[in-house]
């Protein structure tokens, strides 16, 4: 596979810092790009020294989905939900693998456990929550849009909380 220009700057990037949180970038590009070996082995890398990194966590989690450890997928994105229970990617992605077991019913708990992950207070507005619970109904591996409505809600909430901060000041 041909690297991508920005497959090479994240590894640049990790090797100019191999202590950055640059390691989950990478990873997920890797996993993006089909790379599961890489992904899975740059995640476990960079957890040795970020272990508390969720977003890396999924990503080891979805790569080794991929690669058909369901075992050691749920472990992980088990353990993203233990200290964030709404991660979206986390609940999504297992049930993913529910599904892909047979598990029909548990798919159904953590698809069901989607319309409610997002709290009222997070969204900016009704048709941003209905968005968040439609996409949940037909959940797919990664439907794109709702990776780019997990990316602005978590926009939005870094916004909220910096506003906070600010105010608290």
């Amino acid at each position: 596979m041909t690297e991508t220009p920005r497959l090479e700057e994240l590894k640049r990037r990790v090797q100019r810092d191999p202590a950055s949180i640059s390691f989950a970038a990478l990873a997920e590009e890797y996993r993006r790009l089909g790379m599961f070996p890489e992904a899975i082995e740059t995640c476990r890398a960079g957890l040795l020294r970020h272990p508390s990194y969720v977003s890396a966590r999924v990503t080891l989690g979805r790569a080794l989905i991929e690669v058909g450890d369901f075992d050691g997928a749920s472990a992980e994105l088990e353990q993203v939900l233990r200290s964030a229970p709404e991660n979206l990617a986390a609940i999504r992605a297992l049930a993913d693998i529910h599904r892909r077991r047979g598990e029909v019913s548990d798919a159904d708990h953590y698809t069901a456990s989607l319309t409610n992950a997002t709290p009222v207070a997070e969204t900016p507005s009704a048709p941003v929550r209905i968005a968040v619970q439609s996409a949940a109904v037909s959940i797919n591996p990664e439907p794109p849009a709702l990776v780019e409505l997990e990316s602005f809600l978590a926009a939005i909430g870094r916004a909220r909380r910096d506003v906070t901060v600010q105010a608290v000041r």
